[in-house]
């Protein structure tokens, strides 16, 4: 492709108000700006002034910097895109500096305020100056010297040497490139481009809220040099990208080497990210690089768990990982990628994984911080889950924060790539089936070496069967009914067990039109069996809450009693099929209604305060009350079920933990959970304790008052998950403005603020720092003035939507995310 024909060409479709007298670099406030004037750079690279576009009639009149220096006029920033002024007016519109240091654009009559700066009064001075830079940065000056305000803090379509991109921690606001609406109209267009809010470390292009193009995360650089882009045979221009990452905000901005001839980045109207330099030898704006170059490289082009093999020339393509395969082989033959790849074999938790160098790692990641390498290779492989992590050292470019990226993937890699050898790409380290975790090695065989011993071993099999069949035939069936499993090792259980016929009969054979739920375990259908309403859980084939798992729910529900606890009436074991019938309960899981603006106006203040403390009283009971100390290890509003009055009754008791006596914690290498609502001690380390339920309580808590999803950062004012906004507004004295919307009228601030303050304590990161959950019901019950003051907690950072509605979707723990990353304090 000639990629010298691709000029930003909206620059043609504009006309130029010509100057009736040039002025100097600077306007001061008894010297206003008017059509037919401009205000020309010390340097006279550039021009503010007035111009006109002609894709309107009247044409559209509006304030901006062009390139001086050059004979075709290109636009560099507009002022007031989204309200232009009327052009052929009696009387022409002006820009003055006013004695409050701002900057004003007022249409022809003087009087309306189009455009102005946000400059604050405590700046006012009559001497202060706005002055065009020789860079193309209008800046508002005070007198000292001190920079009030600048264009670069403001940018439009372009991004010019010296222009910082940049996103801000503490609200994660930041600034985009926005193209213009056509080739004549400055208005702002439909795609955007600029830092990530959810992670910070990486670039997107979006057409509205739909990613085109992302970036690679950055893995430390501080400056790196791209490749010299020759101009003439004489002459070149090197571009220096730079990272910075402070206390206060991470930014991208790039400079270009000296002498070298105006360049930039723009966003064009078509949605491509261009990089043009002017050459004064052709008199055209050449463009030396273009973002996404191919459609490889187009934003999920190769769908889930395929790749973009840049390495491949001319043209790049879509491959799948070792290990997976195309899901329609013809599709993919036809060059039509989007359905992506899958495993060719499932994978197990003991599968390893492979280093694949040169990589651009995929999007939807999790990030882990304050690890080392072999910190964030355990926590992905204890975690069934963890389908691939990278790592990168970022301690020669930050200063006082962490200074490391551990990023993790849980589900399909999506928006994934192949460089080579460069700057910008990791090792991603993806989980591959048959692997061994400790040599890296292969460890099944071929499949020639697996068919013959089973095709050998056929007979063999079908002979016991046969032998089976014909010594159990005749037994009575009815013995179905009760079974003896073993529960804890210390004594046997009788338990009732249903047959498979009474349960398919009545789910009408387990009919959609029965179906009330579903996960990553299965499906739950409601029947009605002896004239009582219940709901069977029926656990799926492939599913990963396999026979332990029933086992321990089956126990454990048996073993305990209270009405805070879902309870179970029955179960059914019978070839692959494992049912668990439970009571029903109508108004299903918490998160159903509390998350559902139709449906949360159930919840008024006295309900959820009820729910609260009925949660509270089922944890008591299962840590404390009951003769064996229980830990849920995933309590979540999911896992909450409301009965026709609304109570709680916590549910889902296959992950649970069973402690002896004495025993206060223990490690597991087997993490299960769900984002948000883990622990920090058992996401990175697999310890377990009944202070990692006071955790996720602490975090159920803070869903129930302010009626957000826990990494909810659409909601949470820009900050990454529930917990940081939440503890910022308390720590601003603003804890009052967390409570949802739908209950101000009908709660009572004392009991919002106590639980705030009791969701606090609960997610503070020193688990010894938590309360027990008798200190919890007291409190909620009697209330107090005492509680000590929560530390700052520990938090999760890292999400993007997508992702997190993947989770959401996702009911199953096993299945579920269960690393994040960590910023403790």
């Amino acid at each position: 492709m000639d990629w010298s024909s691709l000029t930003c060409s909206a620059s043609f479709l504009i006309i130029l108000l010509l100057p009736l007298g040039a002025s100097d670099d600077r306007l001061v406030p008894s010297k206003p700006l008017s059509p037919g004037t401009t205000v020309v750079s010390d340097g006279g690279d550039f021009a503010l002034g007035f111009f006109s576009s002609s894709g309107s009639t009247p044409s559209n009149l509006y304030l901006g910097i062009w390139y001086s220096s050059i004979p075709e006029l290109t636009v560099v920033w507009v002022a007031n895109r989204g309200t232009p002024l009327t052009n052929g007016t009696s009387s022409a519109p002006t820009l003055t500096l006013t004695n409050a240091s701002n900057l004003v654009l007022s249409d022809s009559d003087g009087g309306r305020v189009v455009w102005m700066t946000n400059v604050g009064a405590a700046s006012s001075s009559s001497s202060t100056e706005a002055v065009l830079l020789n860079t193309g940065n209008l800046i508002i000056r005070s007198p000292n010297g001190t920079t009030l305000w600048q264009s670069f803090d403001h940018p439009t379509d372009t991004f010019l040497p010296g222009m910082k991109m940049q996103i801000r921690y503490r609200t994660r606001a930041g600034e985009r490139l926005v193209s213009w609406k056509d080739a004549g109209d400055p208005s702002p267009g439909g795609f955007s481009y600029g830092c990530d809010p959810a992670t910070s470390i990486q670039m997107f292009l979006w057409d509205g809220s739909r990613p085109v193009y992302r970036s690679t995360p950055w893995t430390g650089f501080r400056v790196k040099s791209e490749d010299e882009y020759l101009l003439t045979n004489t002459s070149a221009i090197i571009i220096n990208l730079a990272f910075v990452n402070n206390d206060e905000e991470s930014y991208t901005m790039f400079t270009v080497s000296d002498g070298a001839w105006h360049t930039r980045f723009v966003l064009t109207y078509s949605g491509k990210l261009q990089f043009q330099s002017w050459n004064s030898s052709s008199s055209t704006w050449v463009v030396f690089g273009q973002w996404p170059p191919h459609e490889c490289n187009r934003y999920g082009y190769c769908g889930p768990n395929g790749y973009c093999d840049e390495t491949v020339l001319p043209i790049p393509t879509c491959k799948c990982f070792d290990g997976f395969k195309p899901m329609s082989t013809e599709e993919w033959d036809n060059g039509e990628f989007w359905k992506g790849c899958q495993r060719k074999e499932a994978l197990r938790c003991s599968d390893g994984f492979m280093p694949l160098s040169g990589m651009k790692p995929p999007d939807r990641f999790v990030i882990v911080g304050n690890t080392s390498l072999r910190e964030c290779a355990a926590a992905c492989g204890r975690n069934c889950s963890c389908m691939a992590y990278a790592y990168a050292n970022l301690s020669s470019s930050i200063e006082n924060r962490d200074l490391t990226r551990c990023l993790v993937w849980v589900g399909e890699l999506v928006d994934t790539g192949r460089l080579g050898a460069s700057t910008a790409s990791d090792t991603l380290y993806l989980r591959l089936a048959g692997l061994d975790a400790a040599t890296g090695k292969r460890t099944r065989s071929n499949a020639m070496k697996v068919v013959l011993p089973v095709l050998g071993g056929a007979a063999l099999i079908l002979m016991c069967i046969s032998i089976a069949w014909l010594k159990f035939k005749g037994k009575d069936r009815n013995q179905e009914k009760h079974k003896k499993l073993p529960s804890d090792g210390s004594s046997d259980l009788d338990f009732p067990f249903i047959r498979f016929e009474e349960i398919a009969l009545a789910t009408h054979n387990f009919s959609e039109t029965c179906m009330i739920g579903h996960g990553g375990f299965g499906k739950v259908y409601k029947g009605i069996v002896g004239g009582q309403e219940i709901a069977v859980k029926r656990l799926s084939r492939d599913s990963q809450q396999g026979t332990n798992e029933f086992r321990n729910e089956v126990i454990l529900i048996a073993k305990l009693q209270h009405k805070n606890l879902v309870r179970l009436l029955g179960c059914c074991d019978k070839g692959d099929e494992k049912l668990l019938i439970y009571e029903y309960l109508p108004n299903k899981s918490l998160d159903a209604t509390l998350f559902d603006d139709s449906r949360k106006h159930l919840l008024d203040w006295g309900t959820r305060l009820n729910i609260i403390k009925g949660i509270a009283r089922g944890l008591l009971y299962l840590h404390e009350d009951s003769r064996l100390t229980i830990i849920h290890r995933d309590l979540k509003a999911g896992n909450v079920l409301l009965d026709a009055e609304m109570k709680p009754k916590i549910a889902d008791f296959g992950m649970a933990r069973i402690f002896g006596d004495n025993q206060e914690n223990a490690n597991t290498q087997r993490v299960v959970g769900t984002f948000g609502y883990m622990a920090p001690e058992y996401a990175m380390h697999g310890i377990i304790s009944i202070k990692s339920d006071i955790y996720s309580f602490g975090v159920l808590l803070l869903e129930i008052v302010t009626g957000m999803k826990r990494s909810s950062t659409s909601h949470a004012m820009g900050f990454p998950s529930l917990i940081i906004y939440s503890w910022n507004m308390w720590k601003d004295g603003k804890a009052a403005e967390l409570a949802d919307s739908s209950i101000i009228d009908t709660c009572l601030l004392d009991e919002v603020l106590l639980c705030i303050h009791v969701a606090l304590l609960c997610v503070q990161e020193n688990p010894k720092d938590r309360p027990h959950m008798s200190s919890v019901v007291f409190t909620l019950e009697n209330g107090s003035t005492t509680l000590p003051t929560p530390s700052r907690p520990a938090y999760f950072v890292g999400q993007s939507t997508e992702l997190e509605q993947l989770r959401n979707n996702i009911q199953n723990s096993v299945n579920t995310l269960t690393l994040t990353g960590i910023e403790g304090r």
